[in-house]
């Protein structure tokens, strides 16, 4: 577990997930907002992660993880970070790699580090599983994310380039 004086990073449980769900959606949110053709997201989302979430918790080749704040003396989620082991396609040497699928903080309780704070943890676990490269995605929109990512040591892999075709993901 890591922490400063304002938070703690810590491994989340099955019993964190319904507090993790909201976040969830305002990630959803966010990104269909951005470009809903790219991110043309389901309507029943929660139910998917609400079933998938557990998994990850219980899963050691996975990390996911929680920020906690005291807010009146009550412990607080306010961020997350999820991610797990993927297997490469087999034309490449490099087996595997660590995905971080989501990554969120709420607004109020950003400008502390818990971003920071929350990715080099994450770092760190998968470090510790023998992973040798993580891989992150971000919104074209997301510079904020970029900007943390690259100050973690991630650099620009790749740039995802999308054509709609006429009539479709409309």
């Amino acid at each position: 577990m890591t922490g400063a004086a304002s938070f703690t990073i810590r491994s989340a449980t099955a019993g964190d997930v319904p507090h993790v769900l909201p976040m969830v959606r305002a990630i959803c949110d966010l990104h269909r907002d951005w470009d809903g053709k790219r991110f043309p997201i389901r309507d029943d989302v929660d139910r998917l992660y609400a079933e998938w979430l557990p998994k990850r918790a219980a899963d050691p080749r996975s990390v996911f993880l929680v920020a906690e704040r005291l807010i009146d003396s009550v412990p607080t989620l306010c961020g997350f970070l999820v991610g797990s082991i993927e297997q490469n396609i087999r034309i490449y040497t490099l087996t595997e790699y660590a995905y971080l699928h989501d990554l969120w903080v709420e607004p109020e309780h950003r400008g502390l580090g818990i971003g920071g704070a929350i990715i080099a943890e994450a770092v760190a676990r998968f470090a510790q599983m023998g992973v040798q490269q993580m891989r992150g995605e971000t919104a074209l929109a997301n510079d904020a994310a970029r900007t943390l990512l690259a100050r973690h040591g991630f650099r620009v892999g790749t740039i995802e380039m999308i054509l709609d075709q006429p009539g479709q993901n409309e």
